[in-house]
């Protein structure tokens, strides 16, 4: 067992699920990563894999066929995977926010129809906050809902949906101006939408299109795509929560969790930089010895597992905060900023211990290189997330003069 990234005070359950994941991480996903994001393939034997595990339902109640875990055995689980390749962590992601935001904000019936099939993975969930001009400005979106009747047409161009293609259920933020006159603060007028939809591209269901995967950098195997609503019909019923108006406090609940996620995400892959860059430096030979023995080289491998181990308590402690029911706004942004800034880091780093060989798709640095700048942006930049700690810094010392 590696010294790094340990975390104390689990229980034995916690313990054994951690060890079945690590598994079948070393075993099913770490030999095969690195091949299926070059071709940019869809590990679907792999997801397939994390089906039979049940880890679709690792956060989901018992009551709905899940297994009723905290964020924190989610979150340490999804470090591992990410260790392994992280566009698996967020085909996982994206299902487990849907899930989160339908067991705390919707209806029974709601949650009686949509929990069941998402623990067992026969319903997988994508959320769709971003548009093509929106950035991190959410009080900006000009999708909408009009009513009609027993139903919603809604209606615009949503953006960086993960799992557009393969997910059947995707949680959609519009404006609805409906009950809400006009000079309404913009997150009071915001709905989330539930919208059920055929796995694929093209027209999913009528009024409703995904174009196609968009081209990335990194990243790969997961399907990022746009969403496309001309004349969208959804009955009333699937708004979430059953009322409009909550949508923002709804998404923004669901992004603290993943917040949290992304932050294990960032530990998993600085993890996996630390690990391949302290095993070439034992391997690489300059100067009649190995690389490890020079002190520029250690200098360094102390950096990157100081930045691990930090990052790593950070997670930890957001996801502690989550799962105690108390606000972690403060904690899972400051988790998240220096997980993914660290995790950069760490890549970078690692990178430049395999010298001209960390260029070469051979190693398997080279896609982790490709695959850490994605953690700087999603679920909020690096300037979001300094936002949010200075704000919640400034309410928590109050100066009373």
């Amino acid at each position: 067992m590696a010294r790094l990234a340990q975390t104390a005070g689990l229980t034995d359950v916690q313990q054994e699920i951690l060890s079945t994941v690590r598994d079948f991480v070393d075993k099913e996903i770490l030999p095969v990563a690195t091949e299926l994001e070059h071709r940019d393939e869809y590990p679907q034997q792999i997801v397939d894999g994390l089906k039979e595990l049940g880890l679709f339902g690792l956060m989901i109640p018992e009551e709905y066929g899940g297994l009723g875990e905290s964020l924190l055995t989610y979150a340490l689980c999804v470090e591992e995977i990410a260790r392994g390749w992280m566009s698996v962590s967020g085909i996982i992601n994206t299902h487990f926010i849907v899930a989160y935001m339908l067991k705390q904000h919707g209806t029974q019936e709601q949650k009686d129809h949509f929990l069941p099939r998402m623990a067992a993975g026969d319903v997988r969930g994508a959320f769709s906050m971003s548009e093509p001009a929106l950035g991190s400005d959410v009080s900006a979106i000009t999708s909408k809902a009009v009513r009609d009747g027993d139903e919603y047409v809604l209606t615009g161009q949503k953006m960086w949906l993960t799992n557009g293609g393969t997910s059947s259920l995707v949680a959609v933020l519009v404006r609805s101006d409906e009950g809400h006159p006009e000079g309404t603060a913009p997150h009071k007028s915001m709905t989330t939408f539930l919208v059920e939809k055929e796995p694929g591209f093209g027209e999913v269901r009528p009024g409703l299109t995904i174009p196609g995967k968009i081209d990335k950098m990194g990243y790969k195997g997961v399907d990022t795509t746009e969403l496309i609503m001309d004349g969208l019909r959804i009955p009333a019923d699937r708004v979430l929560g059953g009322a409009t108006g909550r949508g923002f406090y709804q998404m923004m609940d669901g992004v603290e969790v993943g917040r949290v996620n992304v932050a294990a995400r960032g530990c998993g892959v600085a993890q996996r930089a630390f690990e391949l860059g302290v095993r070439y430096a034992q391997q690489r030979h300059t100067f009649g010895k190995p690389i490890a023995q020079h002190q520029a080289i250690q200098f360094k491998l102390a950096e990157m597992a100081t930045k691990v181990e930090a990052a790593h308590a950070m997670m930890v402690n957001a996801a502690r905060k989550k799962d105690s029911g108390e606000r972690n706004d403060l904690e899972a942004g400051m988790a998240k900023y220096l997980a993914s800034e660290y995790c950069k880091e760490v890549v970078e780093d690692a990178f430049r211990i395999h010298g001209g060989y960390g260029f070469s798709k051979e190693y398997e640095i080279e896609r982790l290189y490709r695959e850490a700048p994605m953690l700087l942006i999603g679920e909020g930049t690096a300037e979001i997330q300094k936002m949010i700690i200075g704000r919640r810094l400034l309410e928590e010392y109050r100066f009373q003069g």
